[in-house]
């Protein structure tokens, strides 16, 4: 594995974890797989890893203001980080590529394929690009995520006291799925973690998840689509998550479905082998490059 640095723009670089394929047969179609909002593309190793081994080659793509890529002040809102993916893409060459969008990346995913369908050949979202985020209850939850990072901002936790919670909550993940997680923070002057991003940046990304419907990209979507959906605990909340499903089954025009109930929303961390078995049957779905 090793870090590319792309530039997308005269200011702003992005990280991309490459691996390049391996094995006997390392002809496969490339992945690009895109992280969630307060994420970064170290969540994606292990599924990559599995990836790359079947014989595809591997790009995990830090989106702006996370992990090692670059943290401007703005142009966090979809838009403009879509035309950082279509650079990156530009920069690697790559074209009729299988996307992977976990959660924010998974709307992400579907919009480039959306405005740019010479980019993606097929599609998997990862427990997120169905999700439709306009309406009260989702306003009032992503505003009380921006008071925890405002709050987080203050730095309160040591990079040891988030490894236990880590460890505490999260029994499924590897060692090296909460070393990732930590990637989401830097380390303050007084040892305490940060996030890397700010309020700001976080609102910016939660406003254009609320002004955009995926139904609106689902009709320009006509590649094969796999669904990852978690099963939510709350039986209201599950509900709601099973009508956006069936929304997205019945708008798009390839789709399959492959539920994941009992896993937290982090598959690529909690279920890295599941999740890298579906992305390669999604391979398998899409015909082979010319």
């Amino acid at each position: 594995m090793k870090n590319l640095r792309i530039p997308v723009s005269k200011t702003v670089s992005l990280n991309v974890r490459h691996r390049p394929a391996d094995g006997p047969e390392a002809t496969g179609r490339p992945f690009v797989l895109l992280h969630g909002m307060l994420s970064n593309a170290r969540m994606w190793d292990e599924v990559a890893e599995r990836l790359a081994a079947a014989g595809h080659p591997v790009h995990a793509v830090d989106q702006r203001g996370h992990g090692a890529s670059d943290a401007p002040a703005d142009g966090y809102e979809h838009a403009a980080v879509v035309m950082d993916l279509v650079e990156v893409f530009a920069a690697l060459g790559l074209e009729h590529a299988l996307v992977a969008g976990h959660s924010w990346g998974g709307h992400l995913a579907l919009r480039l394929a959306a405005e740019h369908p010479h980019l993606a050949a097929g599609l998997a979202l990862v427990d997120g690009g169905w999700y439709e985020f306009d309406g009260p209850v989702m306003r009032a939850f992503w505003e009380r995520t921006a008071d925890i990072v405002r709050r987080a901002q203050e730095g309160t936790t040591s990079a040891a006291d988030m490894r236990a919670y880590l460890r505490s909550t999260h029994p499924d993940w590897s060692p090296a799925a909460v070393e990732a997680r930590l990637a989401d923070y830097h380390v303050g002057p007084d040892g305490l973690l940060v996030p890397r991003m700010t309020a700001t940046q976080v609102m910016s990304i939660v406003e254009s998840l609320q002004r955009e419907s995926p139904a609106d990209w689902y009709p320009k979507i006509t590649v094969p689509v796999v669904l990852l959906p978690v099963i939510p605990a709350l039986p209201q909340l599950a509900d709601q998550v099973r009508a956006w499903v069936a929304a997205a089954e019945a708008a798009l025009e390839r789709v399959s479905v492959r539920w994941y109930p009992g896993s937290g929303h982090d598959l690529h961390a909690g279920a890295p082998g599941r999740v890298a078995d579906d992305l390669l049957r999604l391979a398998r779905d899409v015909p082979p490059p010319r």
